[in-house]
């Protein structure tokens, strides 16, 4: 099942005197983190608006409503900043990794399931999905190659893999 809210990063520290607020952000780049007007927030995902944001090294420095001292920026340290999913439009074929944790792996042609999708590493070139089979681990490049489809509804991937992939 879809999360409607997805962690988007992490509040480390304050910056400045102005009340605001370093993030560590979970996005593939902080210029994506930083584009958000708004943010959610704690367990009951409380809305938050941002007035500016900037990237500085590979960080966001961000203002938020209603924090105007150092001292309520600091109250907000370690807590983590969620977007809701419809605030972000992906390409066709790109998925949060977050949906893809939890789906069934199987082989496109024979059916035989290699298990589910525990981590996506990205690797730069490529990301790879480490699976969870019932007796070993599997690495699968996410490739067009070896990735014939993802339905993220149905919760499957079917997957070709390449000669002496898993050998």
């Amino acid at each position: 099942m879809k999360k409607e809210y997805l962690e988007a990063g992490k509040i480390v520290t304050i910056h400045g005197i102005k009340g605001e607020v370093k993030i560590m952000p979970y996005t593939d780049t902080p210029e994506l983190l930083a584009e958000f007007d708004r943010l959610f927030m704690g367990k009951n995902y409380d809305e938050i608006v941002i007035r500016h944001s900037r990237v500085f090294k590979n960080m966001v420095i961000a203002k938020i409503e209603g924090v105007d001292t150092p001292e309520d920026a600091a109250k907000l340290r370690n807590k983590i900043l969620f977007m809701h999913r419809d605030d972000l439009e992906l390409d066709e074929d790109t998925y949060f990794i977050q949906d893809l944790i939890g789906v069934e792996v199987r082989d496109a042609d024979s059916g035989f399931v290699y298990g589910i999708i525990s981590d996506v590493m990205q690797t730069g070139a490529n990301d790879v999905y480490a699976v969870k089979g019932a007796d070993r681990e599997y690495l699968i490049p996410a490739i067009a190659d070896v990735v014939i489809s993802t339905d993220i509804d149905s919760n499957i991937m079917l997957i070709r893999p390449l000669e002496g992939l898993f050998e």
